[in-house]
C-alpha cells in the first residue's frame, strides 16, 4: 500500500465471482479470484496498491494477462489505473492507482504481430522467385564452371541447398490453404527439406573444413557424391520417420498442431525438437567451420598476400561472413530464441521474431547466388547463354541491398 495515511485496509477473495460478472471483452476470460480492497482512514489520499494474484491455470505461452478491476458506472471490467508488472510460475503481480474489486483477465489468443503474415507471404514469394532464377542459372552454366572436383563438389551443395528450400517454401505456403488430410502430409514434407537443407549445409562446411585443414589430400567425387547423399537426404529421412513413429503415427495434436507444424509443448517437450536438435548441432558445427575460415583468413599465407594489409584481411574476413553465415544457416539461431522468448514480455521478443521472419525470408535473395557474386566468370557464361542476364542481377543486387538495408 503506498501514498496513504494510517488506517485499517481490508480485502476479500471471492473465488467463482468473476464467472458471475459480466464480461464483454468476448477475447479474454477471467483467470483468478476477484479481490476487493477497501481503506478505513479519516483522511484518505490517493492510493496505490500492489497485488499478487495466483492463476486459475498456468499462462500459455505468448497469452498476454491484464490487471482489471471492476467498474460500477460502466457495469464490466477495466484496466484504466491498473498495469501488469510482473509474472513469475502461476502468479501475476499486479499495481493499480485505487482502491476497489480486482481480478486478472487472460487471452484467448496468442499476440497477433501486424504484418508478420504479409512479410511472411512477400518474403517466401522473393525466396521461391530468387531460387527458381538461381537453379536455371546453375543448370545454364553448369558445365562450364564445374571443371573440378572442388567446384563440383560446392555447386553440388548449392543446387541441393536451393532445390530443398524451394520444396519447403512451396510446402510452407501450400500449408496455409491444406486441408487437415493435406496437412500431415505438408508438415511431413516440411520437416524433411527443411532438415534435408540443413543437412546439406553441413556437407559444404565438411567439405570447406576438409579444403583448409587437409589442403594436399583430395577427395574422389564419388566418395563425395556417397557421402553428401547420405547426409544429405538419408539421415533427415531417418530422423522424421522416427518422429513419424514416436509421436503417435503422426497424430494431430502429438506430431503437428492446427498450423501445420511440429508441435512444442515446452523444453525438450514436442515434436519440433526432431528438427530443433540435429539443426543446433549443425548450426554448432558451422559456426566451428566459420571460425576455421576467418582463423585462416587472418593468416599471411591465406590471405591476398604475404604483406596484406589490415583493411584489405579485414575486407575478406567480413566476405566470409557476410556469405557463409546465410549459407550456413546461422540465422537461424533467432528461431530458437523465438522458441524461448514469449511475446507477452514487451518489445524486445517482437524485434526477434519480425528479425528472424525478415533474414529467413530474404536471405535467400544472396545466399543462393553467392557463387555469382564471388565469381564473375558463372556471371559471364550466363549473359552469352541468357539474354537480359545482367538486368537480373542487378534485380537481385538491388533486392539484397535494399531488404538488408531497411
Amino acid at each position: 500500500m503506498k501514498d496513504t495515511t494510517e488506517g485499517t485496509l481490508k480485502t476479500i477473495g471471492f473465488k467463482h465471482l468473476s464467472r458471475l460478472l459480466q464480461n464483454e471483452e468476448s477475447e479474454r476470460r477471467p483467470s483468478s479470484i476477484v479481490v476487493s480492497a477497501t481503506l478505513e482512514s479519516q483522511n484518505r489520499k490517493s492510493s496505490s496498491i500492489s497485488l499478487t494474484f495466483t492463476l486459475n491455470e498456468k499462462k500459455p505461452r505468448n497469452h498476454n494477462v491484464y490487471c482489471v478491476y471492476w467498474d460500477l458506472l460502466e457495469q464490466n471490467w477495466s484496466q484504466t489505473g491498473c498495469s501488469w508488472k510482473s509474472y513469475q510460475g502461476d502468479q501475476v503481480v499486479c499495481e493499480c492507482n485505487h482502491l476497489t474489486s480486482f481480478s486478472t483477465l487472460m487471452s484467448k489468443y496468442p499476440v497477433h504481430l501486424p504484418f508478420m503474415n504479409e512479410l511472411t507471404y512477400i518474403g517466401l514469394g522473393v525466396s521461391i522467385f530468387s531460387l527458381a532464377i538461381c537453379l536455371m542459372i546453375e543448370l545454364i552454366v553448369w558445365n562450364s564452371v564445374v571443371k573440378s572436383n572442388i567446384a563440383h563438389f560446392r555447386h553440388m551443395a548449392l543446387v541441393n541447398i536451393s532445390l530443398c528450400l524451394l520444396l519447403a517454401d512451396c510446402c510452407f505456403l501450400a500449408s496455409d490453404f491444406a486441408s487437415q488430410k493435406l496437412c500431415l502430409i505438408l508438415v511431413l514434407l516440411k520437416h524433411f527439406f527443411y532438415l534435408s537443407m540443413f543437412f546439406w549445409t553441413l556437407c559444404l562446411s565438411i567439405m570447406l573444413l576438409h579444403k583448409l585443414i587437409f589442403v594436399f589430400h583430395q577427395v574422389r567425387k564419388k566418395v563425395y557424391l556417397a557421402f553428401s547423399i547420405s547426409l544429405g537426404y538419408v539421415c533427415p529421412a531417418i530422423v522424421v520417420l522416427f518422429s513419424y513413429i514416436y509421436y503417435d503415427s503422426g497424430k494431430q495434436g502429438s506430431y503437428y498442431n492446427e498450423d501445420c507444424w511440429l508441435n512444442y509443448k515446452g523444453v525438450l517437450k514436442g515434436s519440433i525438437h526432431t528438427f530443433v536438435l540435429p539443426v543446433g548441432v549443425i548450426i554448432f558445427i558451422n559456426l566451428f567451420s566459420l571460425v576455421v575460415v576467418i582463423s585462416k583468413l587472418l593468416q599471411p599465407s591465406v590471405s591476398e598476400g604475404d604483406k596484406g594489409d589490415e583493411k584489405d584481411m579485414a575486407k575478406s574476413i567480413l566476405k566470409a561472413v557476410v556469405f557463409f553465415t546465410p549459407i550456413f544457416g546461422i540465422t537461424w539461431i533467432l528461431g530458437f530464441l523465438t522458441m524461448i522468448v514469449d511475446l507477452s514480455d514487451g518489445v524486445p521478443p517482437k524485434i526477434i521474431h519480425y528479425l528472424f521472419t525478415l533474414l529467413n525470408s530474404f536471405q535467400v535473395c544472396y545466399t543462393n547466388q553467392t557463387f555469382l557474386l564471388l565469381n564473375r566468370h558463372p556471371s559471364d557464361i550466363a549473359h552469352k547463354q541468357m539474354p537480359g542476364f545482367d538486368q537480373q542481377i542487378t534485380l537481385s543486387t538491388y533486392t539484397q541491398n535494399f531488404t538488408h538495408n531497411k
